[in-house]
């Protein structure tokens, strides 16, 4: 990207979260804002953690006043994809507001699922991720509410759908005026590498209605592709060159963000009376999407290559969908002038915030964020980021790491490409290198316990093997030698689920302690005897809990009452 477009997109972004900042604890006026904020939730226990976090927001004044923030949880039953709680989400919107609905500019985030390639905001959602910036701090809630802020102002009423792991920067001014007025779905689309198109939705878009001069365009879109081969891209004409934002690059322009209107919408609701009950995933991009413009063809309904579980019924209901959706208009705000970030793994997470000095610049963000001991400098680019942290002084935090939502006492030592979260780390403790360290509270026998999670950086949680032991990979090491340093047979460790394979997600590996110190060090300790080949017995008659049970188990006033307590003290020392 040229200077000058960088240099545009950077001022743009800071003036949205200026906007934003100013709009923080008052009451909006409106069209100011958006009428209802919704976030989907997996499950009961998943809204639960979501309405305390934003009830406390509100408290502090943290949020929008005048907006109503919702949060709906999916079904029980089968998982049913963002594109289920999309419809499921418009009918709890139905049965809420009416016809009102009908003049209501509504935000709609996906945040459920249990961030298994982010485990550090598996306990309390994605959308409460931190992010350093911001006094007190912000969380990807609130860069999602500040990156779209212009938007309600210029929309007639509808809905917005967004993902709660990724940031979208743009580049927009007045003079493009209304951006979502039209019928139908509208999509954000960002110039993208011909790779990037290949793992996302890529439009094609009608060649007669390009100004490729701008930094908006609004385009009518032919067909969407759904994660393409480079062939395919080619063969569809999705495929450009001579981007105002990608010079001399062949590109695609990608998905993010689309909008429906509110007519639209209820023929999303006619298409969940025709589905109910839904037995399978839906993917509010590859199925709602795929369906749209005058080149849609019924075929990709049969291919179930990008589908992580495929039920009976998935054809069928891709069919259906087809059905009620063809012919309704798809129309593309092109952003030439934009970036796309996603932030959902731990790998992502430390290069967005350690390493990326153009994100760095562009959202402003700092290497301590509303953390003790103050820097003189906070925003002075340094190896690791600190954040809603309290760290003694002689603490030291290697390059590329980062530790949130903790307590460090006197001469903690973490080491590089490291993630510290929630937890309470004793004095003179050291972390090593590129590992992930996560403490939860949990329920066991009627009081609260304590469970620290640790893993390699680069451990797979998601893998899935009939042979766990030999396969799986902790810590580089297979599980079968991490156990014998810890001097447990096959027997002694099991799996949380009764699967016909099995990941580290349900392993039980991880011991419940009475306290957070001793939780941190006994898992700490666990994992410096395989770094070292040395043993460790866990003393006798210590339950080993899996990830996937703590969540079941989690203690969520006590996780909360942890970070406000950080809160609390760093807020006091502010105004000391």
């Amino acid at each position: 990207m040229s200077e000058e477009y960088a240099k545009k997109l950077r001022n743009a972004t800071r003036e949205k979260l200026r906007k934003f900042n100013s709009l923080r604890g008052r009451e909006v006026q409106p069209g100011e804002f958006w009428d209802v904020v919704v976030l989907t939730a997996v499950d009961r226990d998943q809204r639960e953690a979501y309405e305390l976090q934003i009830a406390e927001k509100v408290k502090r004044k943290e949020l929008p006043f005048g907006a109503d923030y919702k949060i709906f949880s999916d079904p029980p039953g089968c998982k049913i994809g963002n594109g289920g709680s999309t419809l499921y989400a418009l009918q709890q919107l139905n049965d809420i507001y009416g016809e009102t609905l009908s003049k209501l500019r509504v935000l709609l985030v996906h945040a459920g699922g249990f961030s298994q390639r982010l485990p550090i905001a598996s306990a309390l959602g994605k959308i409460f991720a931190a992010v350093p910036l911001g006094d007190p701090l912000y969380q990807m809630l609130e860069i999602k509410l500040a990156l779209f802020v212009d938007f309600p102002s210029r929309m007639k009423p509808g809905v917005l759908v967004a993902a709660a792991d990724c940031l979208e920067l743009y580049c927009v001014t007045e003079d493009d005026g209304a951006l979502f007025d039209r019928h139908g779905f509208t999509a954000l689309a960002h110039p993208s590498s011909l790779i990037t198109g290949t793992t996302h939705g890529v439009f094609v878009l009608d060649p007669s209605k390009r100004s490729a001069d701008l930094d908006v365009e609004k385009v009518g879109c032919l067909r969407f592709l759904h994660k393409p081969r480079i062939a395919e891209m080619r063969a569809n004409g999705a495929v450009h060159s001579n981007c105002l934002s990608l010079p001399d690059t062949e590109f695609v322009y990608t998905d993010s963000t689309f909008y429906f209107d509110f007519q639209t919408s209820r023929s999303l609701l006619n298409l969940l009376k025709e589905l109910e009950p839904l037995t399978c995933e839906i993917d509010a991009y590859g199925d709602f999407l795929q369906a749209l413009g005058p080149k849609a063809t019924i075929d990709y309904t049969g291919n179930t290559a990008n589908v992580t579980k495929e039920e009976s019924s998935l054809v069928e209901t891709r069919k259906r969908i087809f059905h009620r959706l063809k012919g309704t208009p798809l129309n593309v705000l092109v952003l030439n002038n934009s970036k796309f970030y996603h932030l959902g793994t731990t790998s992502e997470y430390i290069l967005y915030f350690t390493e990326d000095v153009v994100l760095r610049s562009e959202l402003g963000l700092l290497s301590s964020a509303f953390s003790l001991p103050v820097k003189e400098n906070p925003d002075e680019v340094s190896g690791g980021v600190v954040m809603h942290s309290v760290l003694h002084p002689s603490c030291t935090v290697g390059a590329r790491s980062v530790v949130e939502y903790s307590r460090l006492e006197a001469g903690v030592c973490i080491g590089q490409g490291s993630i510290i979260s929630s937890c309470w780390v004793s004095e003179g403790l050291s972390v090593p290198d590129r590992i992930l360290v996560h403490s939860l509270c949990v329920n066991y026998e009627r009081r609260p316990r304590f469970l620290t999670v640790i893993f390699g950086i680069d451990d797979d949680l998601k893998r899935r093997s009939e042979a766990p032991r030999e396969e799986l990979k902790l810590f580089g090491r297979s599980l079968a030698e991490c156990l014998s340093h810890w001097e447990l047979g096959d027997e002694a460790v099991r799996f949380s689920r009764d699967e016909p394979k099995w990941s580290l997600w349900e392993a039980r590996l991880f011991p419940v302690c009475p306290d957070h110190q001793s939780s941190f060090s006994m898992s700490l300790a666990m994992l410096r005897s395989v770094l070292s080949g040395s043993t460790f017995r866990l003393p006798s008659n210590t339950t080993l809990m899996s990830i996937d049970e703590a969540l079941q188990s989690k203690n969520l006033e006590e996780m909360l009452k942890f970070r406000k307590g950080l809160y609390d003290e760093i807020r006091l020392s502010k105004s000391t």
